[in-house]
């Protein structure tokens, strides 16, 4: 049995995972420097957007 009733629950179309968080930037590790850099801004501006506009952030 998972442990996600732990997690407040989202609309995952309106804000990604933590574990989505997670992935996504375990991905960008992969990549070459140049594409990994593009990858890391992207995921920090959405990031930033999400806290910017008064989303919560769960860590």
């Amino acid at each position: 049995m998972s442990n996600d009733s732990a997690e407040p629950q989202h609309d995952e179309q309106e804000q990604p995972s933590v574990t989505d968080v997670a992935r996504r930037a375990r991905a960008a590790e992969d990549l070459p420097l140049p594409d990994r850099a593009d990858a890391f801004s992207g995921l920090h501006d959405e990031l930033r957007t999400r806290l910017e506009s008064g989303g919560t952030a769960s860590a």
